[in-house]
């Protein structure tokens, strides 16, 4: 870690999103975002009435930059657009990031054109994808617009269920407008490398978090040159001269695999191509993951300017790993915060603190030796599918390192 980065996270949510926790508030998003390690996060939700109010306390600092006290945010928001195409239902999660107050306020203008903007944090329009490029950056050019997760099988641009098998077939002639993508919890930079249509493209990683708990806020991130000016967070992303990401192991992800929930199975691509993407316990489709869907987009890429990445999995997951205990737990707590009194950060732990300085706490050498495997990125984990989160295997993990002691 160096002094000059800045950890973001600009795909979050407010507590007027679905499925989100009713206890966000923009005081325990700079708690925990600190105590995580982050130094900027968006707003979130910036299309909901309620939430763009209290975002327009913020304190702006002229340069698109908005604090609640010391910390600072960019006015952020995910829309989904639902619409047809190539004879096709489309399902696609756009990220946006706006430049000021008065922008956000004319694109909710635009909006409010189309639909309702009131019942959720993230809301539906039916407005075709490059069409909404289009309008967004004819309301201002500093507007920049990210697909989301862009592998989930739903909702991403790419994914198996409602998804294009390029960029171009999705945004057209606005595809030039798009300077970045999602990798999403289920991929990485090495993933996404494989595809030749991204080879121009910068790879960004946020954690589209439903809660302020460090185990979902910041779990993927964006490394950043450290700046207080949405202008040059938008320079470095549209120019690809950001640092790196922070990615979780792509097998953790709820559609790594391809899988059929209802009936506990899961399998590899070729597992799957094997039997006609049948599942063999109820003769139905299998919901076809990213690993799968990456694969059948692969080809010959030369991708430009690759960028360091770390993958990680939060403290408390390892933590409770280690313990076999929930991650909520009064036993993760206290592990928790007996290392966040001792060092700055939870990344500062995970990326930086020494073997050494770890061994001289009062926690478990096994511990220990979890946080830095999870530092080399080397947790062996069964992967997730169909709406399933991975699961981590501590005996694996610890068997494959051994030599680090």
């Amino acid at each position: 870690m160096e002094k000059d980065w800045m950890f973001a996270d600009l795909h979050i949510h407010s507590r007027f999103s679905r499925a989100c926790s009713k206890d966000i508030t923009f005081e325990n998003l700079v708690k925990w975002a600190k105590i995580k390690g982050l130094n900027l996060l968006g707003t979130g939700d910036f299309t909901h009435p309620i939430w763009f109010e209290e975002i327009k306390k913020l304190r702006d600092n002229g340069k698109g930059f908005y604090y609640f006290g010391d910390f600072p945010f960019i006015i952020s928001g995910e829309v989904s657009l639902m619409y047809s195409d190539g004879g096709k239902s489309r399902k696609i999660h756009l990220v946006v990031l706006v430049p000021s107050i008065e922008i956000a306020e004319k694109i909710n203008s635009y909006l409010d054109t189309k639909g309702r903007r009131d019942y959720d944090g993230r809301p539906i329009f039916g407005i075709h994808a490059d069409v909404f490029v289009r309008d967004l950056l004819e309301i201002s050019k500093d507007i920049e617009i990210i697909p989301a997760h862009v592998w989930t099988p739903w909702f991403g641009v790419f994914g198996s269920m409602s998804g294009f098998d390029s960029l171009e077939e999705c945004f057209k002639e606005q595809e030039k407008n798009i300077h970045a993508i999602e990798t999403g919890i289920s991929s990485d930079p090495p993933m996404n490398w494989k595809i030749p249509f991204l080879s121009n493209k910068t790879i960004v990683s946020f954690s589209d978090a439903h809660s302020f708990w460090p185990w979902r806020l910041g779990r993927e991130a964006t490394i950043f040159k450290e700046t207080d000016s949405y202008v040059d967070v938008i320079s470095q992303i549209r120019e690809n001269k950001i640092i790196g990401t922070i990615e979780t192991e792509p097998a953790y992800g709820k559609y790594h695999w391809d899988g059929h929930r209802v009936c506990n199975f899961s399998c590899p691509p070729k597992e799957a191509e094997k039997r006609n993407n049948i599942c063999p316990i109820c003769g139905g489709l299998l919901t076809i993951g990213v690993e799968h869907r990456v694969e059948s987009l692969s080809g010959e890429s030369s991708y430009k300017n690759k960028k360091y990445f770390y993958t990680l999995l939060p403290l408390h997951e390892i933590i409770s790993l280690f313990l076999g205990v929930s991650l909520n737990s009064k036993k993760v707590w206290d592990i928790y915060n007996t290392l966040l009194d001792k060092f700055k950060n939870e990344f500062e732990v995970l990326l930086s603190v020494s073997e050494k300085e770890l061994l001289d706490l009062d926690i478990p050498e096994k511990l220990v030796r979890l946080i830095l495997i999870n530092r080399d990125g080397k947790i062996k984990v069964k992967p997730g599918y169909d709406g399933v989160y991975g699961v981590a295997l501590i005996e694996g993990s610890l068997e494959r390192q051994m030599t680090l002691f």
